[in-house]
């Protein structure tokens, strides 16, 4: 099956690759959720477009899970977003791999809620790499290199905190 690579959904993945690579780069936690809240919404469109329904119902509650993660860190809170992806999973999966971004989405919604900082962005690049196994089998390409970007971006970003962090400690 030969790829689009300027077709309308890929074109949508590209604004979510500029998103998300904005979001790793953030070192400010409120920043951060902002851009991924951008990046999920670019997502929810282009896997719309891929007619990928797992995709699609993660980058939902993601959307939803960085904008509410603006304003609380209640840990009910994140059992009701991880709940819900995993009703989702019930739902609308239908083979193994469907799980990819259910599961990273978990793992975001853990993150976001509970942890701050550097072991948050760890926690992330967890789901990171299931979006890019996500992606890689959804023939996704602005999603995959977004998620191989943010992946080395992420790990940058953490290097960054720690050296700041290791600098402050002095």
């Amino acid at each position: 099956m030969a790829i689009d690579w300027f077709s309308p959904a890929q074109c949508v993945g590209y604004v979510a690759f500029v998103f998300g690579v904005g979001s790793f780069m953030q070192t400010d936690d409120r920043r951060f959720k902002l851009f991924m809240a951008a990046e999920c919404l670019a997502y929810v469109i282009h896997f719309s477009l891929l007619g990928n329904p797992t995709a699609v119902a993660s980058s939902s509650v993601s959307l939803l899970r960085s904008i509410v993660a603006l304003r609380t860190r209640q840990p009910w809170v994140a059992a009701v977003f991880i709940a819900t992806s995993i009703a989702l999973g019930l739902t609308l999966a239908r083979q193994p791999a469907d799980w990819l971004p259910l599961v990273a989405s978990c793992l975001g919604s853990y993150s976001l809620f509970r942890l701050q900082g550097i072991p948050m962005r760890l926690m992330m690049l967890c789901g990171t790499l299931l979006w890019v196994a996500n992606n890689i089998v959804s023939g996704s390409i602005g999603g995959t290199a977004l998620e191989l970007v943010i992946a080395v971006v992420n790990l940058t970003t953490i290097a960054r905190m720690v050296r700041r962090e290791r600098a402050a400690a002095v």
